[in-house]
């Protein structure tokens, strides 16, 4: 499906999941659930990659590698975390680029001082909007008529307060933002606020967080407030290592995985996962 198709549809009023992923399996698994769009996730590749909290210490190229990977991965849209553009508007000019050129259907550009940090923590920093609506310009004319879906989200709700959240996305919107992002609203009377502030023509982003700031709030709820594009950037990862650490805790306790099995995909389902069959099939028609 393309980015604008599946835009359509949020402005239809349909509100679309899309979980976070952080490698080319968790994509895989995404598009096996029948999940419409995946996310890669800058919490996710910081936290995989480096095992480390998102504060900006996964720079351009492993975002650009990782969003390679995930796309040669699935068949799904895959939007990008492009973070802050990882500069000045030239960089992001850049980034847009290179997430077209690997087959990428969109990024979100965040309004964050690099480096940034998640926007579910504390002490963040937020340059002004005169200085980021430049990046989000060069992101749309980079883009062009190609497509490519540009998110522009705002983290000054935490800074600021919500009227300069909502100023914020009012302006990224007509700067020609396809969908607009105000992370870690407080509550569903803030996130009704942002929805009738902003022009009905662009899709919004609720980010459900599980631990974070925003209420965890079912989809159905959210589309009735308005909001298409529905993320869950980090459920995956946070069930994954729930899942591995009890895996290893039993490991380390009885020497064996027989107690963990229930946590656990079998060998073979994993070789089904990752498409085993299909290279047999390959091999032996080679091989004949």
């Amino acid at each position: 499906m393309s980015a604008r198709a599946l835009l359509e549809r949020m402005r239809r009023g349909e509100a679309v999941i899309v979980p976070g992923v952080h490698d080319a399996l968790t994509a895989k698994l995404a598009e096996r659930a029948g999940f419409s769009a995946v996310f890669v996730s800058g919490y996710g590749l910081s936290a995989s990659l480096l095992g480390e909290p998102d504060l900006g210490f996964v720079e351009m190229g492993r975002v650009l590698d990782a969003a390679e990977r995930v796309v040669s991965a699935t068949s799904l849209p895959v939007f990008v975390d492009a973070d802050t553009g990882y500069g000045d508007a030239f960089h992001v000019e850049r980034v847009v680029e290179a997430l077209i050129a690997r087959g990428a259907a969109g990024c979100f550009l965040e309004d964050q001082e690099w480096p940034k940090r998640c926007g579910h923590m504390e002490r963040k920093s937020v340059i002004e909007a005169e200085r980021f609506l430049p990046k989000l310009r060069a992101a749309v004319a980079a883009r062009g008529a190609r497509d490519f879906a540009i998110t522009a989200r705002t983290d000054a709700r935490a800074v600021h307060g919500l009227d300069e959240a909502i100023r914020r996305a009012k302006l990224y919107a007509e700067a020609g933002a396809d969908l607009v992002f105000v992370e870690a609203p407080q509550s569903a009377l803030e996130m009704r606020a942002i929805r009738e502030a902003v022009p009905e023509e662009v899709v919004l982003v609720a980010n459900m967080v599980e631990g974070g700031k925003t209420p965890m709030r079912p989809a159905k709820e959210l589309a009735e407030d308005g909001y298409g594009f529905v993320l869950f950037p980090v459920s995956g990862l946070l069930s994954a290592v729930r899942a591995m650490e009890r895996t290893f805790e039993v490991l380390a306790r009885e020497g064996t995985t027989a107690g963990a099995a229930e946590t656990m995909r079998t060998f073979a389902e994993l070789n089904e996962i990752t498409g085993l069959p299909e290279f047999y099939a390959r091999e032996k028609a080679w091989l004949r």
